[in-house]
């Protein structure tokens, strides 16, 4: 049953619940926009928005995709879209990305699952438990001896074999999730219990595991404000890491941008630094950061992927569905619109 919602929650969430509402497809599956790439990841967090506006038959057609589109071994096949060339200056090439069965994006579904389950009850998320578990286990598979965990199964074992920072957090969130799922069931699973804490030791304390193919991603925004979204840091540590480079990614009336040497915020990165903030008692710094991304909205209150500020233009000029659905739980976060709230709290 979800918490009494004010007007104000309403009218906030309503453009982005509709662009989503909009472009999820007749078997359940939510892509990117128009004609664009779909995985289980942004699928996964649109399944979650909708959840918390109360789009129940949305939702339980979203994780039904899930599941029929679940591998026999546990995993998602997903396009990259991150990939994609641009048609023009401004838009994103309408083509088919390369399909890959990334780590990261198999273990999401534990999260949207158990978000599901905070929201409608027990009953409800145990039919798809064993989608769940058979996604943990197929990612848990990748584990390396020092806990991290390889990009993707097409990576593992091989010369380009690596782990990502920020996607690995994002396991350790998954994999908790999931751990809180099977408690609540009655499905506990001792084994997940092991690797979740090799995992966490290995992003604490194993910083050369995810730097093994030589590539610097330390511009990237992710890999500064996951970890601490992911509870790697208690709150004093974890105000303390995002203040070491607030000034170097967040700009001022604006938002955080996505790499630190380009002049472009984005809304979803910035609405999971609100999460991030949330989770070390940074609350003012995550009510500004909402604030700014007010701006980024079109006539119909759709928020644009993001803002070029030399060029003063939205860019690209896309409208994507996990934009829209980062906004909805970040603000489900600020202000506790549904029993979920607090996922990415604990």
């Amino acid at each position: 049953m979800l918490q009494k919602r004010s007007s104000d929650h309403l009218a906030r969430i309503a453009g982005p619940i509709a662009r989503i509402v909009d472009l999820q497809q007749a078997d359940g599956t939510i892509p990117w926009f128009e004609n664009g790439p779909w995985d289980s990841w942004n699928h996964a967090e649109c399944v979650m928005a909708l959840t918390v506006a109360g789009q129940f038959d949305a939702a339980r057609a979203g994780l039904d995709a899930l599941r029929q589109l679940q591998r026999a071994d546990g995993g998602f096949l997903s396009e990259y879209g991150n990939a994609l060339p641009m048609a023009d200056h401004v838009s994103i090439a309408r083509i088919k990305g390369d399909e890959v069965l990334d780590t990261n994006f198999s273990a999401y579904v534990a999260t949207a699952v158990e978000h599901f389950r905070r929201v409608c009850g027990d009953l409800a998320a145990r039919a798809y438990w064993p989608m769940v578990r058979a996604a943990i286990e197929h990612v848990l598979t990748y584990q390396q001896d020092h806990g991290d965990i390889s990009w993707s199964a097409e990576a593992h074992g091989t010369a380009i074999d690596d782990s990502l920072l920020a996607g690995n957090a994002s396991i350790l969130s998954s994999l908790g999730h999931a751990i809180n799922l099977g408690d609540a069931l009655g499905e506990d699973q001792p084994g997940w219990h092991v690797s979740h804490q090799k995992l966490r030791a290995a992003l604490r304390d194993r910083p050369e595991r995810f730097s093994r193919s030589g590539q610097d991603r330390g511009s990237h925004a992710m890999d500064w404000y996951y970890p601490v979204l992911a509870g790697i840091y208690d709150r004093h540590a974890g105000r303390a890491h995002l203040a070491s480079q607030w000034a170097q990614f967040v700009d001022s009336g604006l938002g955080c941008r996505c790499v630190a040497d380009q002049p472009w915020i984005t809304v979803a990165e910035t609405c999971e630094l609100v999460m991030a903030a949330l989770r070390c008692g940074m609350e003012a710094e995550a009510l500004t950061l909402l604030d700014w991304i007010e701006a980024r909205r079109d006539a119909d209150g759709v928020f644009w992927m993001g803002w070029q500020f030399v060029e003063q233009i939205d860019w690209p000029a896309e409208r994507p569905s996990w934009t829209q659905a980062a906004y909805v739980l970040a603000l489900d976060a600020t202000e506790n619109i549904s029993p979920a709230s607090k996922i990415f709290a604990n």
